[in-house]
């Protein structure tokens, strides 16, 4: 009897989101919407955030709650049935093939990568070798050098051993690519079959692979990317149709999964972690991923600004495609923050509205021109709000309404601190 009691504990959760959750339709362009003004939102600041992503050629967006479209818009000859690529965003669908392969007994990630593909798939000495796992592919922890002249590369003569396996992580393409090899290997079906028998018809999702240089790239609607968002958002189960069941498994891929990048799963982005790596770089840095995006959001990030956003807290789908917002970076971080900086700054922001309780302090909007919100975790008093300068000077004291006059400030950074009984908590604005 305890144990139905524990189990109807943890289940139960899940069972409450999975039916108050929208599915819509496999073979059909039906999909019921949500009025933006029942998540608090302005109807009248949306011209504005579209004005924005807008101009920073964004192609087509789109927001679900629960499921159902919130915000869904396509910039200048793109439209709902034009296709695009998801870049590195794809990588998070090899990733749930992965899982599946295992559940269906086809392959398990702590065996090396050569039990899939034979010795020699690589120029590393033959023990170093041994030591690459499919769980290494899937945490970018391989050792293989990222540094070669083409890192997209999958010729054995590019995958050269740098460092033990496990040991050092670093962003690179070619190893994931691999994947593709090894699931076509252990299930003796070509991957893009397999990954439209398991993943994409099941949820009525369209679009394929198709190769771009040694690179296997994935192409679909906006709506398709929503689809499969949707699905990370119940725990990979469709309506009623489970697609993973091992959901120890999908927990692994959407939880830090070494700890190298405390802000890497497999093949999926973590935001709210301690630190995080980025591409390119072997330098840890603190804090977390995207500091204005909630805290538990986990991402499928792709070059030129390929977006799709998961936030179980809320219930939020986040689909961003089009061409590069700013820099052309590998994984679209800091565009994908000022997304959630224009998210936050829907809110019409009446009232003192709270955050979640796992939450950190948030300010709104961000950035600011005259005025903006501390928003508080659930439940915390507030002793002493104050605002400080990048020198740590402070220059503002926040009374009780935790409300900022950002018109006294001159244009910059500034942190805002707050005390409580039982912790201290920070967060911070842009002032324009």
């Amino acid at each position: 009897m305890r144990l139905l009691l524990l189990m109807c504990v943890l289940i139960g959760p899940l069972i409450t989101r999975a039916q108050s959750l929208y599915f819509p339709p496999t073979g059909s362009n039906e999909w019921e919407t949500t009025d933006p003004a029942t998540l608090g939102w302005c109807p009248e600041r949306i011209d504005s955030f579209y004005d924005f992503l807008d101009s920073r050629n964004t192609k087509a967006f789109i927001i679900l709650k629960d499921g159902r479209i919130v915000l869904e818009n396509y910039f200048g000859t793109f439209t709902q049935d034009s296709l695009w690529y998801w870049a590195s965003a794809g990588k998070t669908l090899t990733s749930s093939l992965v899982g599946i392969a295992q559940e269906e007994g086809f392959l398990d990630i702590s065996q090396p990568t050569s039990t899939y593909l034979g010795t020699g798939w690589t120029s590393a000495p033959a023990e170093k070798e041994a030591l690459i796992t499919v769980r290494g592919q899937l945490t970018m922890t391989s050792g293989l050098d990222d540094g070669v002249s083409n890192s997209d590369c999958t010729d054995p003569t590019c995958l050269s051993y740098l460092a033990d396996a496990g040991t050092r992580w670093a962003y690179h393409n070619a190893p994931y690519t691999i994947l593709d090899q090894v699931i076509a290997n252990a299930t003796g079906q070509p991957f893009s079959a397999y990954f439209n028998a398991r993943i994409r018809n099941p949820i009525g999702m369209d679009g394929f692979w198709f190769p771009v240089g040694f690179n296997n790239v994935y192409f679909s609607k906006a709506r398709s990317m929503a689809r499969y968002g949707l699905l990370a958002l119940n725990h990979m189960a469709w309506n009623g149709d489970t697609i993973l069941h091992d959901l120890d498994y999908f927990t692994a891929a959407t939880a830090p999964s070494q700890d190298l990048n405390d802000s890497y799963g497999y093949l999926w982005w973590l935001n709210g972690q301690a630190t995080f790596m980025v591409p390119g770089l072997q330098f840890v840095f603190p804090g977390s991923l995207m500091p204005s995006a909630p805290y538990d959001m986990f991402s499928a990030l792709g070059k030129n600004d390929q977006n799709l956003n998961v936030v179980p807290s809320r219930g939020l789908v986040v689909v961003r495609m089009g061409d590069p917002a700013s820099v052309d970076d590998l994984v679209p971080i800091t565009f994908n923050d000022q997304v959630w900086q224009h998210i936050a700054w829907l809110e019409c922001a009446t009232g003192l509205p709270e955050v979640g309780p796992t939450e950190p302090l948030r300010i709104v909007p961000d950035p600011c021109t005259d005025h903006a919100q501390v928003y508080l975790p659930q439940g915390t008093p507030a002793n002493d709000i104050g605002v400080f300068d990048a020198t740590g000077k402070q220059v503002l004291e926040i009374g009780q309404d935790r409300r900022i006059d950002a018109s006294l400030l001159a244009p910059g950074l500034y942190i805002v601190r707050v005390s409580t009984r039982s912790r201290a908590l920070s967060g911070r604005f842009l002032k324009l």
